[in-house]
This record gives C-alpha cells, sequence and structure tokens, in this order.
C-alpha cells in the first residue's frame, strides 16, 4: 500500500479526541472519527506516550478511527510522520507506519494507518518496558497507572 493510499488513522495516544496532540494536529482537519480497536497488538508505557507493539494473539489495543477531510490528507500525513519521527525506510525511527485492519463497533473492519513501534524500539519495549494491560491508554492514564502526558510532548499516534 503506497504513502498515497488514502486510508484513515489508527490513534491510541496523544493523538485521540480530547488528547494534547489531537487539537495540535488534527482539529478541524478530520471528517470521521469513531471507536476502534486492534486486535494482535498491545501497549507498551513510553515517556509521557504509548507505544504500540504488534503480537500475536494479544490485544485490542482500544483508540480511534479517524479519516482526514480529503483537502487536507496529504498534509496531514506529512504532519504525522514527522511527529511520529517516521521517514520511509530510515532504520533509525521510532515508529514505523504500517496498514493494519482495525475492528469497528458494528463488527466490521477497515483498513488504517497505524504507527507501531519500529523494530529496535520494539525489541527494547519486550525486554524492559511495560505493558498497559488492557489495552487503553486514556484508562491506563485516570487509574494512574501510566506517567501523565507532557504538555509538549513530540509524538505518539
Amino acid at each position: 500500500m503506497s504513502a498515497e493510499t488514502p486510508l484513515p488513522f489508527f490513534v491510541y495516544g496523544t493523538l485521540l479526541s480530547g488528547e494534547s496532540n489531537h487539537a495540535r494536529h488534527l482539529r478541524g482537519r478530520i471528517a470521521h472519527r469513531t471507536p476502534a480497536l486492534l486486535d494482535d497488538a498491545e501497549l507498551h508505557e513510553g515517556p509521557g506516550y504509548p507505544y504500540l507493539v504488534e503480537q500475536p494473539a494479544a490485544g485490542p489495543v482500544h483508540g480511534e478511527l479517524l479519516t482526514a477531510r480529503p483537502e487536507h490528507y496529504a498534509a496531514l500525513l506529512v504532519e504525522l510522520d514527522r511527529l511520529e519521527d517516521y521517514t520511509p525506510g530510515d532504520p533509525h525511527n521510532d515508529y514505523e507506519r504500517l496498514a493494519r485492519s482495525v475492528r469497528l463497533p458494528d463488527g466490521s473492519t477497515r483498513r488504517a494507518w497505524v504507527y507501531v513501534a519500529a523494530p529496535a524500539v520494539r525489541a527494547r519495549l519486550r525486554a524492559r518496558g511495560r505493558t498497559i494491560p488492557d489495552g487503553d491508554w486514556r484508562s491506563a492514564r485516570a487509574r494512574g497507572l501510566t506517567p501523565p502526558s507532557a504538555p509538549d510532548v513530540p509524538r505518539t499516534p
């Protein structure tokens, strides 16, 4: 799937509605938002934001499926790649942007861009990271299980 394919975005951290990076980067640019789940993945704590790690039989990770307004899609894709420190083919990425199927409330699935921990980050998280047990970053924060997000957190989907 090419970068030009207009897929919605699955977000699970500071880009969720009501969170700091949503207001900064997405306000006025989203045509549709709906709750969604991503199977075969787990969340790990990061410094004020989570990382998503693909893990067979894990999950689901709770998030939102965001469909960009067509006139904002290309610029938003570039901006979110920058926010997530993602450059196609760069071995130093913190995140990789991958097309994955997410589950919607009605049981249907939809392909979406998902920012997942890059290989080096994933290995470090699996070795000594802390998993967010229910896959719901917002809920874990509300229960005091994760550090609060900083006001100027640079990234997380």
